[in-house]
């Protein structure tokens, strides 16, 4: 389901948590499961703390958006940067012109620290639960892929802005452990 290329793969996978994970937010939130323990260092511990904490934001971003307010698109824009806002952006905008509607919500099932911290830099195995998504065109044909995996298996790249304010600029498909 993955493209390699980075531009591709970030307007491929933007495309799939959009369309895996938007929707109206869940009635009761899901409690999210306890990520493995990052490197023992405090500044590695701490990085890791606010990569996770943005990302987990952003699913929830995600799930909170209404393809047809684009005023709740603004919240997925401000945790990302570079390619992957661009991909974002523009998801949303053609969701949001071709009246697609989404139903359920993404899921993340575990986050892990995925090596050193470096340049400010932090990268995260993800397990995310897609499986009770509904994606559906204005006519109300489904947009899902056959071929969707249930739980996508990421790996994403948060970085520190200048600001001191962590930003999603990369996610891509992961292979290898952890497995989800």
């Amino acid at each position: 389901m993955f493209v390699r290329r980075r531009h591709a793969v970030a307007a491929v996978l933007a495309v799939a948590l959009l369309t895996t994970g938007c929707g109206s937010p869940a009635s009761s939130p899901t409690p999210e499961p306890t990520a493995t323990a990052p490197s023992p260092t405090d500044s590695d511990t701490a990085a890791f703390a606010a990569a996770e904490a943005t990302y987990r934001a952003y699913v929830d971003a995600l799930n909170a958006v209404d393809l047809s307010d684009p005023t709740t698109f603004e919240p997925v824009y401000a945790l990302t940067t570079g390619d992957v806002q661009e991909a974002d952006r523009e998801a949303l905008s053609n969701y949001n012109s071709q009246n697609v509607t989404v139903s359920g919500s993404s899921r993340t099932t575990s986050i892990e620290f995925a090596g050193s911290v470096q340049q400010d830099r932090v990268q995260l195995a993800v397990c995310l639960d897609v499986s009770t998504v509904e994606v559906r065109a204005a006519d109300g044909e489904s947009l899902v892929s056959p071929e969707r995996v249930p739980i996508q298996s990421l790996l994403v790249t948060v970085e520190e802005t200048n600001g001191g304010h962590p930003v999603i600029v990369r996610i891509e498909g992961r292979e290898g452990n952890p497995t989800c």
